[in-house]
């Protein structure tokens, strides 16, 4: 049964990406495939980019972030990476007195142990915005999960303990296992531990990186959704693991630029080949994340716009699988409606 509404999951979206590249558009040009009329799920939309309208799509949202505020960024694997740059974070992070976070990495890179993590922080410049936590620093707890299909906790770094309210804002593009990135791969794997990321990449089986081999590249696991959706399914449970941790006390926030099919984890990425298309926010992180896919699924192509591998790689990994366990499991709904903000 599970396998049939997974199936028939794939077969809508399909159908939805069709009917929203014949021109189903809400106004302002912006696709909503998935929009009607009893929505519940509101999403913000900006095409502009720009750290003014970064705060005016925040406060759109009309939920003060308040206490002790922790605001979710990648800092990116290398200069070449495409992580949001500090100028564009810097006046909304001041806005909420907020504390940049990040957790350390689980393969060998440049960001997989605190002190060389914090040297590529400090060659960034987010230093220059505000406090950076490497949440993990220190250790880690474990956290329940709802769907303990996969994973049985969410390992996630202990300086959560010390926020009450998280700004998840994440840079929306490709991803080399999951197919995409957005607000659900940066609650997951990006609040989870080094060894919450080998938890979550190896759908509950280790613990340690050693012992999981390479997390980016599982021989095999790309061939079919039975063998890759373990993995879909778990970043799922750990998105929504860390959204009741903070008592639904979040926001999303996807910035849709410089998007190319890898992810700001990559220190060499692909150049990106899709025109920047906006920022969107949601209370919602299944709407805000549907709604981004429904933009690049629907982008003709030509006029510098080239989203054929992109999608290719979203339906070779079935990353859209995230989007519809999230919604099994309560977390948010694919449905939506949009408010565009000019």
């Amino acid at each position: 049964m599970k396998k049939l509404n997974y199936t028939l999951s794939l077969l809508l979206f399909a159908a939805l990406v069709g009917t929203a590249s014949c021109g189903s558009q809400s106004k302002g040009g912006i696709v909503s495939s998935t929009e009607t009329q009893d929505a519940t799920s509101v999403v913000y939309f900006t095409k502009e980019i720009t750290p003014e309208s970064l705060v005016k799509v925040y406060e759109a949202l009309g939920v003060e972030a308040t206490g002790r505020v922790a605001v979710k960024i990648s800092t990116g694997e290398s200069a070449k990476s495409n992580n949001l740059s500090p100028e564009l974070i810097a006046p909304l992070v001041h806005k909420v007195g907020g504390t940049l976070v990040e957790c350390n990495t689980a393969y060998g890179g440049s960001r997989s142990t605190t002190a060389s993590h914090r040297a590529e922080i400090a060659k960034r410049g987010y230093n220059e915005v505000a406090t950076v936590d490497i949440m993990d620093e220190e250790g880690e707890i474990k956290i329940p999960v709802k769907d303990t299909k996969w994973i049985q906790y969410d390992i996630v770094g202990s300086h959560v303990q010390n926020y009450d309210f998280m700004i998840n804002l994440a840079h929306f593009k490709g991803h080399a296992m999951g197919g995409f990135g957005g607000v659900l791969k940066n609650a997951s794997i990006g609040v989870a531990s080094s060894n919450g990321k080998v938890n979550i990449h190896s759908a509950g089986k280790h613990e340690k990186a050693e012992a999981s081999g390479d997390l980016h590249s599982p021989a095999g696991w790309f061939l079919s959704p039975e063998k890759n959706t373990p993995f879909i399914e778990s970043m799922a449970a750990a998105a929504q693991a860390v959204h009741d941790y903070f008592k639904g006390n979040v926001i999303y926030i996807d910035v849709m630029n410089n998007i190319s099919i890898d992810c700001d984890c990559d220190g060499n990425p692909h150049e990106p080949t899709i025109k920047d298309i906006g920022i969107a926010a949601s209370l919602d992180p299944v709407a805000l994340d549907k709604f981004c896919i429904d933009q690049v699924f629907s982008i003709p192509s030509g006029d510098g716009n080239d989203t054929k591998a992109l999608i290719d790689r979203i339906n070779q990994r079935h990353g859209i699988r995230i989007l519809y366990r999230a919604e099994e499991n309560g977390l948010g709904s694919t449905s939506y409606k949009v408010v565009e903000i000019n």
